[in-house]
């Protein structure tokens, strides 16, 4: 059995890990500015978006199933007699769907279909964990429980966003609360639930006091056990240096990862924005 795993670009994966496995392949999303359209990660920067997020029109699209079925006709030469294929949440974009039906029309190759319910480092952390898995030769259909009971029980990917103005454009507001925030700058710390949509898990008055919010929530889910930490940010890599440094002091860390933000989840969130996502290890 040779696997190969496939996801999209909204797992904001580093390019140190693309490099390091030849079996992890990365569908990129598309960005859309004035009408042309970039591959996201390839054809446009995130500095390029945050430049012309409130003089242009942006918005993002699937990515080309044309790429898809290359890559998996690609596979099927190269020897892969299956794919494990790890889409972010269907409940905030049309990828899932899209490759579920492009899968359909696939011969040749047993394909294996994950909806992460999550993205970003969430879903970043769930393609890491299947490339250890597929490592071990571990079977797929225990490779998917265990892939389960990391995203449902042993990680959090939480964050928080100066404003909420980007998310309402992109309507991925979800069950966000948004009408009040931008008036009495109180800033929620939003997650994607088990149905793989947005919600407010809490809000504070202020960044300061949300990003506290957030140390907290790490704090109570994870306790002084083993993680994987990431910090993502949008322009900010020193705000995110320290808040990385003063989790540490907070969180029995192994590996700290400081992470910019795909351009393609950035268009939503603008360039004020923080995350942090951890995995029990």
């Amino acid at each position: 059995m040779k696997i190969a795993i496939i996801t999209d670009s909204a797992a904001n994966l580093l390019p140190s890990l693309l490099k390091k496995h030849s079996n992890l392949f990365v569908l990129p999303l598309m960005i859309i500015v004035n009408g042309k359209n970039f591959k996201d990660q390839i054809e446009i920067t995130a500095k390029e978006v945050y430049e012309q997020l409130d003089n242009s029109t942006i918005s993002t699209s699937l990515p080309s199933i044309g790429d898809l079925m290359d890559l998996i006709e690609r596979l099927k030469k190269e020897g892969y007699t299956d794919i494990l294929a790890l889409n972010l949440s269907s409940g905030l974009s049309g990828t899932f769907n899209a490759c579920r039906l492009a899968f359909q029309e696939v011969e040749g190759i047993k394909i294996t279909h994950f909806d992460s319910k999550t993205l970003g480092g969430g879903l970043g952390y769930l393609v890491e964990y299947a490339l250890e898995l597929v490592k071990k030769n571990t079977p797929i259909p225990t490779i998917i429980e265990l892939l389960n009971k990391c995203r449902y029980e042993d990680s959090l990917a939480i964050y928080t966003i100066n404003t909420l103005k980007y998310l309402k454009r992109g309507g991925r507001i979800g069950k966000v609360e948004g009408t009040i925030g931008d008036i009495l700058h109180v800033k929620p710390v939003i997650t994607v639930n088990n149905e793989g949509v947005y919600i407010t898990l809490s809000k504070a008055f202020g960044l300061q006091r949300s990003l506290l919010s957030m140390k907290n929530l790490m704090i109570d889910k994870f306790g002084k056990e083993l993680v994987d930490f990431t910090v993502h940010y949008g322009n900010d890599l020193e705000k995110a240096t320290e808040l990385g440094n003063k989790m540490k002091q907070e969180l029995n860390i192994r590996n700290l990862t400081l992470s910019p933000l795909t351009p393609v989840l950035g268009i939503h969130t603008g360039p004020e924005m923080f995350a942090y996502v951890a995995r029990r290890v």
